[in-house]
């Protein structure tokens, strides 16, 4: 069976026993803190298992696109070099949400692996969890009798708390898993050692390949466990590693999943896959690590130093560095392999192919980068080389080699490998040290404390601030947060005006208000599909009822800049073509972002025509059409605009402006006159195909103007109020150029004049010829004008060495003849050494290098200490 068969043979299996299909969700996680990226089938219906969202459908199915790059299994540094480990990866899932539960789910995988696939009976097991009696839970003798329906007792295994009980986080929805494993090995292997033995043991042959998750708990913060009022199934099994069992490959790579591609890199390489093993892993990673980058990129996330962006700038980053190291490309290349892949893959996952042109881009630009940055690195690394067979070390500290890797991207096994062919050592222990280090950081960064929930009242929360800026409302739950070093508390609410930070539009804030006091919240958050609103106390009275008012001023100004922002993507797309998308955005009462697809700056021309449009939409003062859980479908023929990244359900809501027509959940102004003013205040390029403008409207925007208009005429009056600034302006610089053409000659000749008298100062030290100046007070221009000059009559064992101070500052300057450099001196150390007496730094090149400092006490010290040091090599 080809892959595209074995995905369309799970869904139909699953379809048949009454499940809907749902298209995967994006990789990237958008409104959840917890999480960057999806790394398991189950995170799209994380709100279902909490009891957050609405179940459309108690039985589902899918193939969901995952991405893992921490955690068991998943460093980023190993893939490639095994058979069967990813960061992307598939995973086919089936869900009950409330409906079937242990029996429904291990009879359905054995009939679809065993019967439906072919898969011999002999060559599978099973697991299932053995108790824990921490927990207070035992063993799992339901799934055992289910199992022993098909499998003999010696091939279902126990399995620990580590292995077999699937947990979603600290807290929240767990229980107890069963595992599916095949044993792929031959039968003499098989015959030697049974399967049973190698389970959950790192064989790369005998594999988990299915995992089936029986939700029953709750996991509280206490760690104690409780009943769930409704029991859920979900399952996940590794695409790639079916297609390895079904297709009678050892290896993922060997299947048609990754081949057409690993195919293509043999090509553009001129090498062949399978003649040697450190290009083969290179072909893998590449291989692998071309899809997350893609399908991030096409879900919504770019390469950045942040973040999310972070990681997919280090996947790839790592893959320009295999080709680069093992596969010889000096060019970008990986850019070249996403045609490829949309081929395989496009008709399954269609985003591939929408965003194919932006993919490709990104990556290319990325990767002329990151090979920029991979030469500057060598540098850097063929400088350490050197330092320290000159000092006759035999190892580079750890402290470089991790500056190497954070910064450079080398990764240690690269690092060691130059290190060796100079006869070198890498210090692994200071490397791993710096590495802990970081991770300590990021750890303490992200270091967050969360209790329980206390609840006060059951029910459900309503937003209703698309109707009012204030409701009368109780607390329903409430729990208390440490993060770093401040607490504060998470309050839920039965109705809420607030907005929660969703969609690019920040979090509102406002107020708790009773008649005894009165509670700021300082902002809203979405977290499993609740509005969370964060405050630093509690009311003193929890039970009772409140006012939740929402910062009216600051809800208006982020209104207007959320509706300009639909006005500005419609004008975009009018004006520079409909190939324009969004790509991000953010909304607050200060400003608006808009990051969107386009090849090339925006002209001052366009930015006028889109200005024009939006300012015409504000003046037409168009009424907003609001649709509300309206069926996507119907959006859509109303030509809505589904955002990029974005996730949407079957009931959707529509803002319309006029022609601008968008699925949006946020909040917006009543009529577009309201918005006052609009004015575009900046356009620049965040990423290869992305460009970003920065707006704003109403206040913000007069504030803008009036700052525009004062500069003007603070500039106007420098000119005597001028009637024609500009003919007034041109003036000025043309004068102004002729006047320094004259100061440039004058400054010349008194050089010229200067350079004669102080050569008269020459003196002789040890059979060099010495110009040394101390304490003078030139600015440091001129001593290099006087040094060029210097350098270009005295080409013979001669030196210049000079203490100046300026602007109450230090300043060294030494320059050697070539023959002096040549002979072992290096102005540069020199220089460096001696910029200790005056608490200062500096560098340059052998034959001229200066220091600048604090300390002018210390200029004397300096000088007298490089013209030791230049004795003492001389008279040595």
């Amino acid at each position: 069976m080809t892959s595209k068969e074995i995905r369309a043979t799970f869904l139909n299996f699953f379809k048949s026993k009454g499940h809907e299909i749902v298209p995967s969700a994006s990789m990237i996680v958008k409104n959840d803190p917890t999480l960057m990226f999806t790394n398991a089938g189950m995170n799209q219906f994380k709100d279902i298992f909490l009891g957050n969202g609405t179940v459309n459908a108690n039985r589902i199915a899918d193939t969901q696109k995952c991405l893992r790059v921490s955690g068991k299994h998943n460093d980023l540094e190993e893939v490639g070099h095994d058979t069967y480990h990813h960061t992307m990866f598939e995973m086919l899932g089936n869900w009950s949400f409330g409906d079937y539960f242990k029996k429904e789910a291990i009879d359905w995988a054995w009939e679809l692996l065993h019967k439906v696939y072919g898969i011999p009976a002999d060559r599978l097991y099973a697991t299932i969890f053995e108790g824990s009696e921490k927990d207070g839970t035992e063993r799992d003798t339901e799934a055992f009798d289910l199992w022993k329906q098909y499998l003999p007792e010696n091939r279902i295994l126990p399995g620990n708390k580590k292995d077999n009980f699937w947990e979603m986080g600290d807290t929240g929805p767990c229980g107890p898993c069963s595992e599916i494993h095949i044993d792929l090995r031959t039968d003499d292997e098989r015959a030697v050692t049974p399967g049973e033995a190698l389970v959950n043991k790192d064989n790369p042959l005998v594999i988990e390949i299915w995992n089936l998750v029986f939700m029953q708990f709750n996991r509280k913060a206490d760690g104690s466990l409780e009943p769930l009022p409704a029991k859920h199934v979900d399952t996940g099994m590794g695409f790639e590693r079916l297609c390895m069992a079904l297709q009678g490959t050892t290896s993922n790579y060997d299947t048609d999943v990754f081949q057409p591609v690993i195919k293509k890199i043999a090509g553009l390489s001129g090498k062949k896959y399978g003649d040697n093993k450190d290009a083969d892993i290179a072909m893998r990673v590449v291989a692998d690590h071309l899809r997350a980058i893609s399908f991030s990129i096409a879900d919504g996330q770019l390469p950045s130093n942040v973040k999310a962006g972070y990681v997919i700038r280090r996947i790839l980053r790592r893959a320009v560095r295999y080709g680069y190291t093992f596969l010889d490309f000096d060019r970008p290349f990986i850019c070249e392999l996403v045609e490829t892949l949309v081929d395989e893959m496009g008709e399954t996952f269609p985003e591939l192919l929408r965003q194919q042109q932006l993919i490709e881009k990104v990556i290319r630009e990325e990767e002329l980068s990151f090979l920029r940055t991979l030469v500057i690195g060598i540098g850097m690394l063929d400088k350490l080389i050197r330092e320290s067979k000159k000092q006759e070390e035999i190892q580079i500290s750890g402290a470089n080699i991790f500056t190497l890797y954070d910064t450079y991207g080398f990764p240690l096994d690269l690092t060691e490998l130059i290190l060796k062919e100079h006869g070198l050592l890498a210090d692994k222990e200071g490397f791993d040290s710096e590495m802990q280090k970081q991770k300590k950081r990021a750890r303490n960064a992200a270091s967050i404390e969360v209790d329980d929930w206390i609840v006060l009242r059951e029910g459900e929360s309503e937003f209703v601030g698309y109707d009012c800026n204030s409701v009368e409302t109780e607390i329903l739950r409430y729990r208390k947060v440490k993060q770093k070093d401040r607490n504060f508390y998470q309050i839920i609410l039965n109705k809420t005006p607030f907005y929660a930070e969703m969609g690019g539009q920040v979090g509102d804030s406002g107020l708790l208000e009773s008649e005894a006091e009165n509670i700021e919240i300082f902002d809203t958050k979405k977290e499993n599909n609740l509005s969370v609103h964060l405050a630093k106390k509690l009311p003193n009275n929890l039970s009772g009822t409140f006012m939740a008012s929402v910062n009216a001023v600051k809800r208006t100004a982020t209104e207007c800049n959320h509706s300009a922002t639909h006005l500005l993507h419609y004008a975009l797309r009018k004006v520079l073509g409909t190939h324009v998308e969004q790509k991000g955005s953010f909304v607050s009462s200060d400003i608006l972002r808009f990051d969107f697809s386009h090849f090339q700056k925006v002209t001052i021309e366009e930015i006028r025509q889109v200005e024009c449009l939006v300012t015409k939409a504000i003046r037409d003062n168009i009424p907003l059409d609001e649709y509300r859980n309206i069926h996507i479908d119907e959006a859509k023929s109303m030509g809505a605009m589904a955002l990029f990244g974005e996730k949407y359900g079957d009931k959707v809501r529509v803002i319309r402006f006029g022609d601008s027509i968008e699925l949006c959940g946020g909040t917006h102004i009543s009529q577009t006159g309201s918005i006052g003013t609009f004015r575009i205040v900046s356009e620049s390029s965040i990423a290869a195909g992305i460009r970003r403008i920065e707006a704003v409207t109403a206040e913000k925007c007069e504030a803008f103007l009036y700052i525009q208009q004062d500069l003007l005429l603070s500039v106007r009056e420098m000119f005597s109020n001028a009637p024609n600034l500009i003919q007034a302006l041109q003036k000025f610089f043309t004068e102004n150029q002729e006047m320094k053409k004259i100061v440039d000659e004058f400054k010349k000749e008194k050089l010229v004049i200067l350079k004669n008298e102080l050569i008269k100062q020459i003196q002789e030290i040890n059979g060099i010829s010495a110009l040394i100046l101390r304490r003078v007070y030139y600015p440091s221009d001129i001593i290099r004008d006087i040094a060029l000059q210097l350098r270009g009559e005295f080409t013979e064992k001669f030196m210049f060495l000079t203490g100046s101070e300026a602007d109450n500052k230090p300043y060294i300057a030494l320059l050697l003849s070539d023959d002096l450099v040549k002979s072992g001196f290096d102005a540069a150390k020199l220089v460096r050494s001696a910029a200790k007496q005056i608490q200062g730094g500096g560098g340059g090149q052998t034959h001229f290098a200066t220091a600048g400092g604090k300390n002018i006490d210390g200029l004397n010290d300096a000088i007298d200490e490089i013209i030791d040091n230049i004795q003492s090599k001389l008279e040595n």
